[in-house]
């Protein structure tokens, strides 16, 4: 491949990324339904119809925005549950890795718990699968450590554990002060692997 296309393709997905980051942004802001293609374009310094080379429409930006986190979380978890180690070390490595992402992806999250409906049928389906096999990643830890418990009393701490880490960071963007990071993910990863233990 001559560099100058593989320069322009690197352009490109650039572009994109920050699209997606910007798309991510404004829908947390102002739901999917109060944001236009323009103001996506004007986030990223194109016009609203220069989108069209990267995504087919509006709700074709927002699936990929929550296709996209929905294969690196599953991904992630499943690095982390390759990994060697005991079931407690899988476990806090998991929460370790389930708080960096809530930390980091505030916006994203508000735009699952909003926007969901305003997907594609293929994307919701999508979506809706690979948070599937998501939280079995987190059920097969779980039944190491509690190998008594039903699966669905496991799964059933698996999706507390995720409403307690993922309202937290931006529930606490209203608080003033505003605590620090460090309290905030050491809060957060006490509060996660207790209820998980218990």
């Amino acid at each position: 491949m001559a560099t100058g296309t593989t320069e322009r393709e690197r352009a490109k997905a650039s572009r994109q990324a920050a699209l997606l980051r910007e798309a991510a942004r404004l829908f947390a802001e102002h739901g999917f339904n109060g944001v236009s293609l323009e103001d996506l374009g004007t986030a990223v310094g194109v016009s609203g119809p220069a989108i069209y080379r990267h995504f087919a429409n509006k709700q074709a930006v927002l699936g990929a925005v929550l296709t996209d986190v929905s294969r690196n979380l599953r991904d992630g978890g499943l690095a982390v549950v390759e990994e060697d180690g005991s079931a407690d070390d899988v476990l806090e490595r998991l929460v370790d890795f389930h708080v960096d992402f809530a930390l980091g992806g505030a916006d994203v999250i508000r735009v699952q718990d909003r926007d969901l409906q305003s997907l594609s049928e293929e994307d919701r389906h999508t979506v809706r699968r690979l948070q599937r096999e998501y939280v079995e990643l987190w059920v097969q830890v779980l039944e190491r450590l509690h190998p008594h418990l039903p699966e669905e009393v496991l799964r059933v701490r698996a999706h507390a554990a995720f409403g307690l880490i993922n309202s937290t960071p931006h529930s606490v963007r209203a608080l003033h002060p505003a605590p620090a990071a460090d309290d905030v993910r050491a809060t957060l990863t006490a509060m996660a692997l207790a209820s998980l233990r218990a």
